[in-house]
């Protein structure tokens, strides 16, 4: 009665006012449908514990690498089929009995070979000693001496031998060609002996001997200083003084300028191109006994030859340099590398137009060395331009065949030693004349 009593005196009108008016205070009051869910959700995790959320526990540690096989031993179980027993009054048949020892043995088999796997992985995780075996010394020593840069070296000398004017003497060529060579193995051994921790951190140079342990620091000294020594006193004493000095001098400055410089300064490498200029002069020299304009420029031409060479080799092992600590042009002056490589690219054709002038080779030596000269400095261009791998791999090619090419066609377009013996006697004659013409 009062609820019907209180409606009349306040109004059927006012009634969705005041539940409006109701509804904005709840709403300031936070009595919303969110706030009620979250009270329910209280009152749930509370009252029941076990929903709430638990530490997961922590897991077992990992068991190291050198204790798998012996898990794997309890895990792994073989598991035989066993065979129902037959009565006794049924005597077992040969077929069946064949059949029971063929699978007894294949079990034992497949139970030896798991064994001997299991060996061998623990074996690969241990130490080894490396045990130097006869038959793998001549590899090791090669691989020592790079032998295939011991080649090129050799070759070059050849070259320069066989372009000196005069009458060609094997047995001063073929001491020339050993003395060389030795020196060239005992550099390169050097090299190798004092580069072991850099080599390691190269993905191309990690599988030299010094560094896998194939053969000891000392025997690779030894190696060296018995092909150094007997190279030059092969140089000094068969050849000519002038030789062996250029051999020694060639082994002093690889080994204690060129070495050491790679990790100093980006000079390194017009240091090491000089290394590689030096060989043919010392086959010139071999055949002549005097440095002459031919013997230099030889010496130019390969100097020339081992930037686009090097350079475009070395573009590509840029992350192998980084990692050993290389400073080199790839990684540190890219631009001046590429610059580099076409400079002395256009640098061979003038070197080869040169030759003829220097009455070395007859005028067709320019003509013909000019198609592969110019083909080179294209590559170099692109690289220049492009500055990839794919360019610089195209220019290192090309330089493995550029080199033998351009020695070749040198060698067919040189004078030959009548020639220039006939030029000399008639410049002689003419000068004699011209004396007695003087004379009163």
């Amino acid at each position: 009665g009062l609820f019907v009593w209180r409606l009349k005196s306040t109004g059927i009108r006012q009634i969705p006012c005041q539940f409006v008016q109701l509804c904005h205070v709840a709403n300031g009051r936070l009595i919303t449908f969110q706030y009620f869910n979250f009270l329910k959700r209280m009152y749930v995790t509370q009252c029941n514990k076990d929903l709430s959320q638990r530490a997961k526990p922590k897991s077992d540690s990992v068991a190291s690498p050198f204790r798998e096989l012996q898990q794997l031993d309890q895990e792994k179980k073989v598991i035989h089929k066993i065979r129902p027993v037959s009565p006794v009054h049924q005597p077992l048949s040969e077929a069946s009995i064949s059949n029971e020892l063929r699978e007894i043995k294949s079990a034992a088999q497949t139970e030896d070979s798991v064994a001997a796997v299991r060996a061998e992985a623990k074996g690969d995780r241990q130490w080894k000693e490396m045990k130097l075996q006869l038959d793998d010394l001549p590899g090791i020593l090669a691989r020592l001496s790079k032998i295939k840069l011991t080649a090129l070296v050799v070759s070059t000398a050849s070259a320069g031998f066989a372009m000196a004017p005069v009458p060609f003497d094997l047995t001063c060529f073929l001491l020339a060609s050993l003395g060389t060579g030795l020196a060239s193995c005992a550099a390169n051994s050097i090299n190798q002996f004092f580069e072991v921790p850099f080599d390691s951190n190269m993905n191309r140079t990690k599988n030299r001997p010094l560094v896998r342990g194939q053969i000891s620091p000392l025997l690779a000294v030894c190696f060296a200083a018995s092909c150094g020594v007997p190279g030059i006193a092969l140089l000094t004493l068969g050849v000519n003084p002038l030789t062996g000095a250029l051999g020694a001098f060639n082994i002093f400055l690889y080994t204690c300028c060129y070495t050491p410089m790679k990790r100093m300064s980006i000079a390194n490498t017009w240091v090491g191109a000089v290394v590689g200029a030096i060989p043919p002069v010392m086959g010139w020299t071999a055949a002549t006994g005097s440095l002459d304009a031919g013997a230099l420029l030889l010496g130019g031409i390969l100097y020339s030859w081992q930037f686009p060479h090097f350079n475009a080799l070395s573009w590509g092992l840029r992350e192998d340099y980084s990692r050993g600590g290389y400073c080199m042009m790839s990684v540190t002056h890219p631009r001046l590398c590429r610059r580099v490589a076409l400079r002395h690219c256009l640098a061979l054709i003038g070197l080869s137009t040169v030759a003829p002038v220097l009455d070395i080779t007859t005028w067709t030596f320019p003509i013909i060395s000019l198609p592969i000269n110019l083909y080179i400095s294209y590559l170099a261009f692109r690289f220049y331009r492009d500055a990839d791998r794919s360019s610089s791999r195209k220019l290192f090619f090309c330089s493995l065949w550029h080199l033998p090419m351009l020695l070749l066609v040198m060698f067919t377009c040189k004078k030959s030693f009548l020639e220039k013996e006939d030029k000399d006697n008639l410049l002689g004659e003419s000068h004699g004349r011209a004396m007695e013409i003087r004379l009163p």
